[in-house]
């Protein structure tokens, strides 16, 4: 069974220096219907204009994942990490019993296009971590690619959870494959471009939620990238 979730139907906020939109209930937004998808419970699909971003703040017991799409992140946390992240680059801020950071648009003139993922931890009160890790470009293209795992498999980078992340970025006219094991359920996010799954349009900020399902043919319609998770 599959279940659209449109772009338009997202939640939206815009603050003047952060274009937001919200594919789960966050903040002011509230949805009773998309509270969430399993342990998935945030999907933002951010723009941050260019020298502007969220100053520091703090989270608990979540794992905060970020994937840019376009132009350069800035990091900085209460344990000390800190760097800029660019498409193709991975980071996991596990909160854990607490921690604060900040992120910013690393460039004054351009754009930062992020998507911010949080998925609820398998235990509470866990220490606090960071780790960021950069997949060759090729390794993205024409499939979709574990970037994040409860194992670290594949030199993925580790989320405390029994759930799974694969991006990828299409060429028009690549087709994959995406498999659902049995008792699995899967949410897809059509981050850029325009595709077909399962013969069904879809275009950027649309997604999918996937059960009872083994396998979801995806065709891409013009360049796009894309973003599944695999869950309990």
């Amino acid at each position: 069974m599959l279940t659209v979730r449109k772009s338009s139907e997202r939640g939206h906020a815009n603050h003047g220096w952060l274009d937001s939109f919200h594919t789960f209930s966050f903040s002011n937004y509230r949805d009773p219907n998309w509270m969430g998808f399993g342990p998935l419970r945030v999907i933002n699909d951010d723009r941050i204009a260019p020298g502007a971003g969220f100053p520091t703040h703090s989270h608990q017991d979540m794992e905060i994942v970020t994937w840019v799409l376009a132009g350069a992140l800035e990091h900085k946390d209460s344990l000390g990490n800190g760097g800029v992240i660019r498409p193709g680059e991975l980071q996991r801020m596990r909160a854990g019993h607490g921690i604060a950071h900040s992120e910013y648009n690393a460039s004054a003139s351009e754009p930062v296009h992020l998507l911010q993922i949080w998925i609820e931890p398998d235990a509470y009160g866990l220490e606090p971590g960071y780790e960021q890790i950069a997949f060759a470009p090729e390794s993205l293209q024409g499939q979709l690619r574990l970037i994040a795992s409860n194992d670290g498999r594949d030199g993925s980078v580790t989320i405390h959870q029994d759930a799974a992340i694969h991006a990828g970025r299409l060429a028009a006219g690549d087709r994959v494959t995406l498999n659902v094991a049995a008792g699995r359920r899967a949410w897809l996010h059509i981050a850029t471009g325009r595709v077909k799954v399962q013969g069904y349009p879809l275009e950027a900020g649309d997604a999918v939620a996937i059960r009872f399902e083994s396998a979801v043919d995806i065709e891409a319609l013009e360049p796009s990238e894309l973003i599944s998770f695999d869950l309990p």
